[in-house]
C-alpha cells in the first residue's frame, strides 16, 4: 500500500512553488495510473484541512473551495481512521528510533494501514521505518 503525506497534497494545490507543484501534481498522476487507490491517512486529511482554512482565513481560497479540494482528495484516495493500535504502535516506533510525536504518529498509522511506501518530504526520507519505505518525491 501507498500513501503520500500532506505536504505532497498541499504542493499538489499550491503554485508558489512551481517545480514542487509539478512534482506533486505528476506523483498523483502516477499514483492513481498504477490501479490501485493510495491511502489517506485520517492524520494527513486534518493537517491539510487546517492549511487550507488558514488559506480560506487569509482570503486566498473560499469555502467553496476548501471543500472541494478535500472532496477531490477524499475521491481520489482512500481514507483511513485511526484505531487505538495506531496509538501503541506511535509509541513503539517513537521510543525505539527517537521519532517525534507526530511523526511517530503518522508512520504508526502507516503501519496499521498496511503501508509499505510513504511519500513524504520529511523524516529524513528517503529512509525506512519497521518496513515502511519514506520516499521524497521532490529530490
Amino acid at each position: 500500500m501507498i500513501a503520500v503525506d500532506t505536504n505532497v497534497l498541499i504542493y499538489r494545490l499550491d503554485r508558489r512553488d512551481p517545480t514542487k507543484f509539478a512534482k506533486a501534481r505528476d506523483l498523483l498522476r502516477h499514483l492513481r495510473s498504477k490501479g490501485g487507490r493510495p491511502i489517506l491517512l485520517w492524520q494527513v486529511i486534518v493537517e491539510l484541512l487546517r492549511q487550507l482554512r488558514t488559506w480560506q482565513d487569509q482570503g486566498q481560497l473560499s469555502r467553496a473551495a476548501v471543500l472541494r479540494y478535500v472532496a477531490v482528495f477524499r475521491r481520489i484516495l482512500t481514507v483511513t481512521m485511526p484505531t487505538p493500535a495506531v496509538l501503541d504502535a506511535a509509541l513503539d516506533l517513537a521510543g525505539r528510533f527517537s521519532l517525534s510525536h507526530w511523526d511517530s504518529m503518522i508512520l504508526g498509522a502507516c503501519k496499521e494501514a498496511g503501508v509499505t511506501t510513504f511519500y513524504t518530504e520529511d523524516m529524513g526520507a528517503p529512509t525506512s521505518y519497521d518496513g515502511i519505505q519514506l520516499i521524497n518525491p521532490f529530490i
